[in-house]
């Protein structure tokens, strides 16, 4: 009997032995499978799944601490169906017994999870755990995130053999993420630098501005995979920024809104200068006004596009999905470094284009330099010559001609000196452009509909439309806005404002009743006799959805 028991003792040993060369050759084999990924979001979802499997948890999560060093910005689980994550629902933010472990970051294993003082329950529809083991990840001497881990199979208790094993892995995994996030950042460096080069190549080909910033917007959404990109930029007489650009899935009813300096992301890097960055920018206090940037959209980054000044000369939006990791120091180095570049390409075109300008301008000097200087001079001389003749003819129909032709002439130097000054006075008139009167009239126009309508400006408006069209244009705009609000009944109103091709197009839609068949209809009247007055015309029409969609456009002088 005590040959058996010994026999039987040998053999739990061997077991035993067994049981712990198989639990190494395990963690061997989830380090080497966690070190073998170079992709970020690929590590980490192996390490949670290793984690799991090592210590045989029906549950496992990875939280990543976010920048502020307090709560997670990305929640990682294993366990639970797709299903199960969406009735649960919001991610948890790191608060709790979850919590303990970031303050605190030091493993902690608990025989009942409910029984901490940290504690604070479970959300409806969460699935019943017991048992818990938490340990920190660190990568440098610095806590990235924590491995959590429940209810161990067979309703047992996590050991100190459990705790080794998941110490040991966390460890591996620092170095993992470390290897994983200084591959994404190389990755990530030669891709800004790729995409600044595009930027550059673009403006030096003559690629319009609102080609360039579309451009600017979609290589930085790319690049950070976020799901909204957008681009303000300050506009003389609003008291906030217009959004030129917005890359997602609802950028058209976002385009044209006028995000305010104060409450919002784009407003604080505008007025400081200096990238600003959330969590959730759409339920963060410090931003009450963010209202371009909705649920369903987690971390947030403001940039500033150059500065001038301290204000900057137009923002960079990104935001992420909810669940996404937040924008880290590694992130905003080289889009800070982007966002200057662009603004500097920008910078470049626009002083191009100053620079045609100027020499349009010169030209048109040289011009009138040379109407006045030769061709009135030498048409005053022949003038003069003759008047003299004149007097010498004898016959009374010659002479009559030839004074019908000295008249003729000193009307032609009335024109040419008239010419002369028209060609000196334009494009020198005072007083705002009509981009900006446009702007300033839809920001007015939000106090009387109850919304910012949208607004989408092309073309060289200030340049290339005359001073009386635009007063037309700046006319038509206030009755059609004026009648959105008393009469349209609308909750969505958008503007286009397009000059190019010779003509300059103004486009009104809204999603509102629409226009009454039996309405009055003479404000509407009055706007076909301008455009008709102009050369133009006046359409509406009533949209497969509903609504109306006004257009009134008008032909451009050739060569303005």
């Amino acid at each position: 009997m005590r040959l058996d028991e010994l026999l039987d003792e040998l053999q739990v040993r061997i077991d035993a032995v067994r049981g712990t060369r198989d639990r190494v050759h395990s963690l061997l084999e989830a380090v080497v499978s966690v070190g073998r990924e170079l992709d970020l979001a690929q590590v980490l979802r192996r390490i949670v799944e290793a984690a799991a499997l090592l210590v045989d948890a029906e549950y496992g999560a990875l939280g990543v601490i976010g920048p502020d060093g307090r709560t997670l910005s990305q929640f990682l689980t294993v366990g639970l169906t797709e299903k199960e994550i969406a009735a649960i629902g919001p991610l948890p933010a790191g608060h709790g017994l979850l919590g303990e472990v970031i303050h605190h970051p030091e493993p902690l294993r608990l025989t009942d999870l409910g029984a901490h003082s940290s504690s604070y329950g479970f959300p409806a529809h969460h699935p019943p755990m017991r048992t818990f083991l938490g340990v920190p990840i660190r990568v440098r001497e610095e806590v990235f995130g924590n491995l959590y881990l429940t209810d161990k199979r067979g309703g047992i208790d996590f050991d100190t053999e459990d705790e080794t094993v998941i110490s040991t892995l966390s460890v591996a995994a620092g170095v993992a993420i470390d290897n994983a996030r200084l591959y994404e950042g190389s990755q990530r460096q030669q891709r800004w630098l790729r995409a600044n080069a595009e930027i550059t190549e673009s403006l030096l080909s003559g690629s319009s501005r609102p080609a360039v910033l579309e451009l600017i917007a979609r290589r930085a959404q790319e690049i950070t995979a976020a799901r909204l990109a957008d681009i303000a930029m300050p506009v003389t007489g609003i008291d906030g920024l217009v959004v030129e650009f917005a890359a997602d899935a609802h950028g058209a009813e976002r385009q044209g809104l006028v995000v305010p300096f104060a409450g919002t992301l784009a407003g604080t890097a505008h007025l400081t200068g200096k990238p600003v960055t959330a969590v959730q920018a759409w339920a963060d206090e410090c931003y009450p006004a963010e209202a371009q940037v909705q649920n369903g959209l987690g971390p947030a980054v403001a940039v500033p596009l150059g500065t001038a000044g301290g204000e900057s000369r137009g923002v960079l939006l990104l935001a992420r999905a909810a669940g996404e990791p937040a924008f880290g120091e590694g992130e905003l180095e080289p889009l800070v470094a982007f966002a200057g570049q662009a603004a500097l390409a920008l910078e470049l075109a626009e002083r191009r284009r100053d620079a045609e300008q100027i020499a349009l301008l010169e030209e048109r000097d040289r011009i009138a330099r040379d109407l006045h200087d030769l061709a009135i001079q030498r048409l005053f001389a022949t003038g003069m010559t003759l008047q003299s003749a004149a007097r010498l003819v004898e016959h009374e129909g010659a002479a009559e001609r030839v004074g019908r032709a000295v008249d003729d002439l000193d009307e032609t130097i009335k024109i040419i000196r008239s010419t002369i000054f028209g060609l000196r006075t334009k494009d020198r008139e005072s007083g705002p452009g009509l981009r900006a009167r446009a702007a300033r009239a839809v920001g007015d126009a939000a106090s009387t509909l109850g919304h910012p309508p949208r607004l989408n400006m092309e073309g060289l408006l200030d340049t290339d439309v005359p001073p009386q069209i635009a007063d037309h244009v700046m006319a038509v705009l206030g009755e059609l806005l004026s009648n959105a609000a008393r009469h349209a009944q609308a909750t969505r109103v958008g503007v286009t404002l397009k000059a190019g091709r010779g003509e300059i197009v103004l486009t009104v839609s809204d999603n509102g009743k629409g226009i009454p068949a039996q309405g009055r209809r003479s404000g509407l009247l009055n706007l076909d006799e301008r455009a008709q007055s102009l050369g133009g015309s006046f359409t509406h029409e009533t949209p497969d959805g509903g609504g109306t969609r006004l257009v009134w456009r008008a032909p451009l002088p050739t060569g303005s």
